[in-house]
C-alpha cells in the first residue's frame, strides 16, 4: 500500500513541475524583414490592445489597382507602448494614421511597426508615436 501512495505522489509531483504548453514567442527577424522598410497611411479598422503585442489595422488604398486592402501592423506589448505615452484610446477606429516600419517575410499584408503618426482626427494632430517595434537597432 505504501508503494501505491509512494507512486502517486511521485506521478503528482511530477505532473506539478511538467511546465503547460505555451505559444513560443517570436523573434523580430523570424518574422519580418529589416531590409524591407515600409511606409503606409490609412484608416484604422481594428485595434487589438492585447499581450504579447498590440496589433492595429488599417485600410490602405493599393496605388496600382485602386483596392483597399487591410494591413495588420505589430507593435510592442501594452505596457511598454503605455511607457512612451500610448493608451488604449491613442488609435481610434477610423482615425487616418501613417505606419513605418518592416514588411513580414512571408509576403502578407503585415509589418511590424516603429512609429505611428497620428492625424488631427485623433486629437493631437501630427504627433509621431514610438510603436516599442521588437526590432534590434543597431547604432
Amino acid at each position: 500500500m505504501k508503494a501505491i501512495i509512494l507512486a502517486a505522489a511521485v506521478v503528482a509531483i511530477g505532473l506539478m513541475l511538467t511546465p503547460a504548453p505555451t505559444d513560443g514567442h517570436h523573434s523580430f527577424a523570424a518574422e519580418f524583414d529589416a531590409d524591407k522598410p515600409i511606409e503606409l497611411t490609412g484608416i484604422v479598422t481594428k485595434v487589438d490592445w492585447v499581450n504579447p503585442h498590440v496589433w492595429f489595422y488599417i485600410n490602405v488604398r493599393d496605388p496600382e489597382t485602386g483596392r483597399m486592402v487591410n494591413w495588420g501592423a505589430e507593435m510592442g506589448p501594452p505596457h511598454g507602448l503605455q511607457r512612451r505615452g500610448w493608451r488604449r484610446g491613442t488609435l481610434t477606429i477610423g482615425e487616418e494614421v501613417s505606419v513605418s516600419g518592416s514588411l513580414a517575410k512571408d509576403g502578407s499584408n503585415r509589418l511590424n511597426a516603429r512609429s505611428v503618426t497620428l492625424t488631427a482626427t485623433g486629437g493631437r494632430p501630427g504627433e509621431t508615436l514610438d510603436a516599442n517595434s521588437s526590432q534590434a537597432i543597431t547604432p
